[in-house]
Order: structure tokens, then C-alpha cells, then sequence
């Protein structure tokens, strides 16, 4: 989701390392915190496969910085990771994020709505934090209120999530 997150944000503007880690961590950081150690190889390997370009440019009053941009490699490559996001980032709600937060890149509106409805269709299946006999276990089952606590505040994320799902399907089909 690291390179998800630079290249989606460097299809936007041009920026250099620091700025790009503040644009991260304002999307992410609270869930996945982004270190310089996991940054900047990110960043070096994207640079290696020719995704990303770098500049040096002259510091106002610090030492020069290297700017980096998309490159029409990285740019498709952001579209391909867009159109088919893996499993993990359809039912991880964190990853999800990322994706939805660069989905408007994509642009055919048939495939962005493709990619919502891979979650919304996630979504409808039965699930839980806890499971008893193999089936999930309802908030009113949980048998403690702090586990009722998380089953029910999941219950009504799902419900709005699920309805604003539906709702942008429709608009983006009706549109497309």
C-alpha cells in the first residue's frame, strides 16, 4: 500500500521525499505510520523500475532536494494497481482506504465501479470479530458489553458503508 499511497500522490503534483511522507501519514498514519526506512527504499526501487523520475532541486534556504514525479510507466502502473486491487486491499478496511483515496485516477467509470462493487460485494458476506461454531457472532450474542461495543459500532460502519457503496455503484453506472 506504500507504493499505492507515492504513486497516487505523485500523479497528483510533483514532491519531494518529505512532503510525500506528510501526505501519507495524513491519509494512513494513525492505522500504518510510515518510517524513513520503509520510505525511501520504497521510493528507491519505484525510481529503479523507472516508475518515478527524480530532480535535484535548489533549497530556498536548505540543501538542495530531490523532487519526484510519475513517469508514463508509473502512471499506468498506478491504473493497473487501481483496476485490480489484490483481495487483501478489497477486505482490509485500511487498504481499502488507500485505494479509494486515488480511485478518481482511474478513468473509466465502469471500472471504478467495479472495484466498488468487489467491496460492496465483500461487504454483504456474513462476518465478525468472533466466531462461535463456526458462524459469526451477532453484537446481541457477544455476551459482554465491550465486545457488544465493537460488534455494534461495526455493524452500523458496515451499514453506512455498505449504503454509500450502492449509492456511488448506481451513480457511477448511471454515468458511465
Amino acid at each position: 500500500m506504500l507504493e499505492l499511497s507515492i504513486l497516487g500522490f505523485l500523479a497528483e503534483q510533483p514532491l519531494h521525499g518529505y512532503e510525500l511522507k506528510e501526505r501519507i501519514a495524513a491519509l494512513s498514519g494513525h492505522v500504518r505510520p510510515v518510517s524513513d526506512g520503509a520510505l525511501y527504499p520504497a521510493i528507491k526501487r519505484l525510481v529503479a523500475a523507472g516508475l518515478l523520475a527524480e530532480r535535484i532541486e535548489e533549497g530556498v534556504s536548505a540543501a538542495p532536494r530531490r523532487m519526484l514525479s510519475l513517469t508514463e510507466a508509473g502512471r499506468a502502473d498506478l491504473l493497473r494497481r487501481l483496476r485490480t486491487p489484490k483481495p487483501v486491499e478489497i477486505s482490509d478496511q485500511a487498504r481499502f482506504n488507500t485505494v479509494l483515496a486515488f480511485l478518481r485516477h482511474l478513468p473509466d467509470r465502469r471500472e471504478q465501479a467495479a472495484v466498488l462493487r468487489r467491496r460492496l460485494d465483500f461487504l454483504q458476506e456474513p462476518s465478525s470479530f468472533f466466531y462461535r461454531g463456526g458462524r459469526p457472532v451477532a453484537a446481541e450474542e457477544a455476551g459482554d458489553l465491550f465486545r457488544q461495543g465493537m460488534l455494534r459500532v461495526a455493524r452500523a460502519t458496515g451499514q453506512a458503508e455498505r449504503a454509500w457503496l450502492a449509492e456511488a455503484v448506481a451513480e457511477l453506472e448511471r454515468d458511465a
